[in-house]
């Protein structure tokens, strides 16, 4: 049991000192520059605007769904206006970003996974070496600063179809008084409620995309290890989203009890 322990220690210990590698890599690369900009628009359609269908179909439901449970719930004490409030804030702080992180991880960190795992079962990654390219500068790079970029805009937008899909529940099938209701979401939700999604987004962004491109680099030879690498990157993006939104609820939490 002890030794089944120990290996699995080291194999997690092992995989975290090679991201952590690959990270440094990215971080060099971006120091130099040497982002190829035509790359960069293309995992930015790829990244982006593909998954726009999936998160704003997650973002409406997941809204409208919140809406009308706060609604059930408020409306025993009569607080039936506080309910688009209470969306928004969540919306913005946890549902929102976090939502739209795990469907992008499903969706764009099993692509990445399966199409560099892909390269390098075929040796194009070999020929890139042979050809003085460094995988990292060619295939990894433009994929990261993608996805910094396009999970903030993801998230807002399905922040922002979140609070409208609500507010026409709440109006049109449940009934609320639609000024007051609106006005209490002004008046309860902050310029920081956002701000925290979005850096979270931010993060989540990088997460999803360091972890697809890592599993991709490292993959097992054939097709069961680029499907292995494919379901690892799903996985691990997930439980390293989740892990993280806690650790960062709590110190932006505090940074903004500071304030």
């Amino acid at each position: 049991m002890n030794l089944l322990v120990n290996k699995r220690v080291q194999y997690v210990l092992s995989e975290l000192g090679q991201i952590s590698f690959l990270a440094k890599d990215i971080f060099l690369s971006l120091l130099t520059r040497k982002v190829v900009w035509r790359d960069l628009l293309y995992q930015l359609y790829s990244i982006g605007v593909k998954s726009q269908m999936v998160v704003l179909v997650t973002g409406a439901f997941t809204g409208m769904v919140l809406g009308a449970q706060t609604y059930f719930q408020f409306h025993k004490v009569k607080m039936d206006t506080a309910t688009l409030a209470v969306v928004s804030v969540s919306l913005c702080d946890e549902l929102g970003p976090v939502l739209t992180a795990l469907m992008v991880a499903g969706r764009v960190g099993a692509s990445i996974a399966a199409e560099i795992g892909t390269m390098r079962v075929t040796e194009q990654i070999d020929a890139l070496r042979t050809l003085a390219t460094h995988p990292v500068d060619y295939l990894v790079v433009p994929r990261i600063v993608a996805a910094h970029i396009a999970l903030p805009l993801l998230a807002m937008e399905s922040i922002m179809l979140g609070i409208v899909s609500s507010y026409l529940v709440g109006v049109h099938i449940l009934g609320i008084e639609p000024t007051y209701l609106w006005v209490n979401m002004l008046k309860y939700t902050h310029d920081v409620d956002l701000m925290i999604g979005l850096v979270k987004a931010f993060i989540y962004g990088g997460i999803i995309a360091l972890i697809g491109c890592y599993k991709g680099l490292t993959c097992g030879l054939g097709a069961e290890g680029v499907g292995l690498a494919t379901t690892e990157a799903v996985v691990y993006s997930s439980i390293t989203i989740l892990i993280t939104n806690f650790f960062l609820t709590l110190v932006m939490g505090k940074l903004v009890g500071l304030l």
